[in-house]
This record gives C-alpha cells, structure tokens and sequence, in this order.
C-alpha cells in the first residue's frame, strides 16, 4: 500500500505539475554559477523544456533538490519527441546524473545506460521496385534490396560523429548492384557533427539538401556551418565537392509565424562544362497538424533563359505515416517542373528530372516500424511536350 501511494504521489508530482518557463539569464535564481550542470539547466529552461518553482528558484544545495530536480528530468524526458538534437543531449546528461533518483521516484528509464552509449546503432531494409517508361524507349524496371546501417558516436558535450553504411542487391538480376555476385558494402557518410548554442557545424562527407530537395538531395565532401539553429532565422553556408563538381551555396530559412516558413537559396556548381549558378526561393504554409502546402521557384541565371534552366514545385500533404505508429499514413499531390540544368540531383522518388507533370502517392505503417510506400509520376519531357513520361516507384522499409 506505502509502494502504491508513493508511486501514485511521484507521478502526480511528475505529470501533473504546473508548467513554468523562467527568463533565460537566471532561470532559477539560487543556482550558481559554477554548478556543473548551470549551463545545461539555463538553456533548457530557457527553451520551455526544464521547470522550476514557481518563486523563481531553484534550491539546489539539499538531497530533496535532487529529488526535485529528478522529477523536473523527467518531465523533460517525456517532452523528448519535441527538442532537437543539442537539448537531447543536455537531457540525457542530466538523467544520467540524477539516474538513481529517477529510481527511487518510480520512474522507469529503459535502459538508461544505452541513452549515453558512445555508439548508437539504427538502419533499415527496404526493397524498391521502380518501373520508367518513355515514349519511343523500352520500360525500365529495377528492384533492389538495401541494407543500411547508420551509427551515431558521442565524442564529448559538443561533438557527435556519424555515418551511413549501405549494402545493395539487384534482387531482379540477383546480384550487387555493380554487376558482381556479392554485394558491396559502400561508405555513404562519414562526418563529425558539432553543437555550440545555435551554430551546427558539418565537415567530412556528409549530406545536403536544398529547400524542398529540387535542386539537391546528396552527399558531398566539405563543411556547411548552419548559424540559428531551430531559430526564426536560420542560415546555412556550405562549400566542397560532389562527384568531382565544386559546390557553393547558401541557404536562409525565416519562420515568422508558427505556421509559415519562407526560404532563399544560391548554389554555385562549377565542372568540366561550365557553371551553374542557381537560385531559389520557396515556403510552407501549415494549415493545422495534418496538412500543409510547400510551393517554390528556381532558376540558373547562367545559361539562356528556356524551361531546362527553370524550375518550380508546388506540394500539398496529408498527414504522414509514422513508423513508431501502426496505422497512420500520409497522402500527398504535387505538381513538378524539373529542368535538368537546375534539379541536378532532386531528391524525389517518382518525378523524372527532365519532365514536368503530376506526382501523387502515399505510405503506410503495416505495423510499428513497418511503412509502405507507393508514388506515381505522370508528365511530359522539357523542352519535349510531345513525349510522355510516366513512373511508378513502390518501397517496404524495415527500420530498427
């Protein structure tokens, strides 16, 4: 009965209590400054995620502060789903520290030593199948079998390393999918990722992409330095290389309402043909939690002015299937321009770069972890309009 009424206790003051946000120069008033876990507590209650009293204060010299500040944890904890990356770790850094009085307050922590593992490992299985057909040509068809690998080391406070190990198998031919009998295992990223306040830092071979994935969705080799992350306006400045071609580009993101985001982009491609220079600007308008609108422009100022050097997508989307939730799904509808001297490595799974038309289609999750995925392409070549271009894709992932 005392286990039952302590348990019941320790979740009302856990769940149930009064959310408070405090002002970001002293959340809580009697934590000083040179307590190890200050900077960690200021910002995330600055960030609406850690609470206090509602004085004002923290009370942090006593054993039931630290009972106090559990609880506070693991509220935060549950508000997991809703920080970014830098706020997680600031998490996980505190629940490790007051991980025994989590215990003994009744809250369960699953596995709290695999939340601080140096190393965390997560990939998926997919099987694609894809069939493209265009007038006058033989349909192609592909299936292929991925296996994906993609771990996560801590190096410290700051800095995380990542990767991306995949493996392909042509299940049609039944062999890699370079023509041998095995299939390769190829390093795809390989990157340290680092964190100060609101400036992400990138270097190593990493991924990048543009707003709403027209004119890149890849990897290259280089450094992008993003300033104001998660903020109202954010920047991102990257430079390298992508397949030999050197690349340059900035990206600025605005959210001036909760539900609108506005977006410029500039990209300089330059290789053995020549240069591209490539601007943008697109946005989101979000309508409620279940549906939004994506529209945008773009267009090489370096060639002549005609549809290969244009481009523009508009989007709306319905929901979206959430691998952690069985039964949820997602539907959307898109209309596509993708010139081929701006869509240089698009991002899109159905939509043909090169055309222009209607891409639709939607995913679904069979079971937790388990999404299906269909999409259809119907359009027309650029600066073709007389030859159709159509395009089916359909995937089953796996993730773990």
């Amino acid at each position: 009965m005392k286990k039952a009424l302590t348990a019941a206790l320790t979740t009302a003051l856990v769940v149930g209590a009064a959310s408070t946000t405090f002002a970001a120069a002293n959340p809580f008033s009697d934590v000083p400054m040179d307590h190890w876990a200050y900077d960690a507590v200021a910002q995330l209650a600055d960030d609406g995620i850690v609470e206090g009293y509602g004085d004002g204060t923290y009370r942090g010299q006593t054993e039931i502060t630290r009972y106090e500040m559990a609880q506070m944890v693991a509220k935060a904890m549950a508000k997991e789903d809703q920080v970014n990356a830098q706020q997680k770790a600031m998490i996980d850094r505190l629940a490790a520290e007051f991980s025994e009085e989590l215990n003994n307050l009744g809250v369960r922590v699953a596995n709290l030593e695999s939340r601080i593992d140096n190393v965390n490992w997560t990939g998926k299985l997919n099987y694609t199948y894809e069939r493209e057909k265009v007038d006058g040509f033989p349909a192609g068809t592909s299936n292929t079998l991925l296996f994906r690998l993609e771990p996560t080391a801590t190096v410290n406070d700051h800095w995380k390393v990542k990767a991306r190990l995949d493996a392909s198998w042509d299940a049609k031919d039944d062999k890699g999918l370079d023509g041998d009998d095995k299939s390769r295992v190829q390093l795809k990223r390989a990157y340290a990722m680092g964190h100060y306040g609101i400036t992400e830092i990138k270097a190593g071979l990493m991924p990048y992409t543009s707003e709403q994935t027209v004119v890149f969705d890849d990897t290259f080799t280089g450094f992008g330095v993003t300033v104001g992350k998660d903020q109202k306006l954010e920047a991102t400045l990257l430079a390298g290389r992508d397949a030999g071609d050197n690349v340059r580009g900035i990206n600025l993101n605005w959210r001036p309402t909760e539900s609108l985001r506005l977006a410029g982009e500039y990209y300089s491609q330059s290789d053995l043909t020549g240069n591209r220079n490539i601007w943008g600007v697109g946005g989101t308008y979000t309508f409620s939690e279940t549906a939004n609108l994506s529209a945008g422009y773009w267009k090489n100022t370096n060639q002549d002015n005609n549809d290969l050097n244009r481009a523009y997508n508009v989007e709306f989307n319905y929901k979206g299937a959430e691998k952690e939730n069985a039964r949820s799904f997602g539907l959307f509808v898109a209309y596509r321009h993708l010139g081929a001297a701006v869509a240089v490595n698009q991002g899109f799974d159905a939509a043909v770069t090169g055309a222009k038309g209607w891409e639709i289609g939607g995913d679904y999750t069979f079971a937790k972890n388990v999404v299906g995925t269909l999409k259809y392409f119907d359009g027309k070549g650029i600066p073709a309009p007389n030859t159709k271009v159509n395009k089916f894709y359909g995937s089953l992932d796996y993730f773990f």
